[in-house]
């Protein structure tokens, strides 16, 4: 499970406007097929790494499956691997789930199944797997060819009392990450309720909510806190996306624009950066916006 050298589908890191963006040197520019979602940051095989899921549809809409990117920030290549269930019958299926928001933490990934709960991934049983199995837990039909895939097996589903469409993660004011996440929903009527909750310490718990509250914001895609402020990512069609933040009863329009399209948000300590991505075709980006450009000390 190395990182894949001289790869055509690696990111390509690039400089804009004080901000680093990541864009795909591939047909992830373009398919219709594949859309990213979520993003988180943690470590993979000792190396700082971005985490991006992405789920793959039909052309009429059906979900097919999803997977998670994990991007070398230092090399910018990558490495896919697909999300997985398991069924009755013992037999490895795709995960169809949108992936709307990702929570990272150290082998434990937490993934927004939008009206399902929290999923639950092991990052340290990552399974190879070859030819036609690798093809359909892909999402696809092709029956052919010699492809191997790398997947990540759901563990636990984690029933929350919210919709799941996105998840973040908390940090207290000095930027030391928090063993809770915010989950919210994606609403086009401002009624959408952020929720935030103590993560599961073992094997049998379940998320316990501490906070719950209803910002009036439509069409939120992600939510992240540092210390009492709040950061939350509002999409508007194939215009660029708002960025909300402030306090918890008080979150105001922030002046920096968001990538068109944007998606989930994660808060990057070490870099300083808050990431957000587009998930639109010819507009898909992965963009670390500074601290210093949203006053963050």
């Amino acid at each position: 499970m190395l990182w894949p050298f001289g790869s055509t589908w690696r990111p390509v890191r690039q400089r804009r406007r004080d901000t680093v963006d990541l864009r795909w040197l591939s047909a992830r520019t373009w398919t219709r097929r594949w859309y990213p979602q979520g993003v988180d940051l943690g470590e993979w095989q000792g190396r700082r790494t971005l985490a991006v899921s992405w789920f793959r549809q039909e052309l009429s809409g059906v979900h097919l499956a999803s997977r998670v990117a994990f991007v070398d920030l230092e090399r910018s290549r990558h490495l896919d691997i697909l999300l997985a269930i398991v069924d009755d019958e013992g037999e490895l299926q795709p995960a169809p789930i949108h992936a709307g928001g990702l929570a990272w933490f150290d082998d434990r990934l937490f993934v927004a199944a939008t009206g399902r709960g929290i999923w639950e991934f092991d990052l340290s049983d990552i399974r190879e797997v070859r030819g036609a199995l690798a093809h359909r837990l892909a999402g696809s039909r092709r029956r052919g060819g010699r492809s191997t895939a790398l997947v990540a097996v759901r563990t636990r589903v984690h029933p929350v009392a919210l919709r799941c469409s996105y998840l973040g993660r908390v940090y207290d004011h000095d930027g030391a990450p928090l063993r809770r996440v915010l989950i919210g929903e994606h609403r086009t009527d401002g009624t959408g309720r952020i929720g935030e909750f103590a993560i599961p310490d073992g094997p049998d718990g379940g998320f316990v909510e501490e906070d719950r509250f209803s910002p009036g914001i439509t069409h939120m895609q992600g939510a992240v806190r540092a210390g009492d402020r709040y950061f939350v990512s509002q999409s508007d069609h194939l215009r660029p996306g708002t960025l909300w933040s402030g306090s918890r009863d008080s979150l105001e329009r922030d002046r920096v624009p968001l990538p068109v399209g944007c998606e989930d948000l994660a808060l990057d300590f070490d870099a300083r950066l808050l990431w957000s991505l587009g998930e639109h075709p010819w507009r898909r980006v992965v963009r670390g916006i500074p601290f210093a450009r949203l006053g963050i000390r």
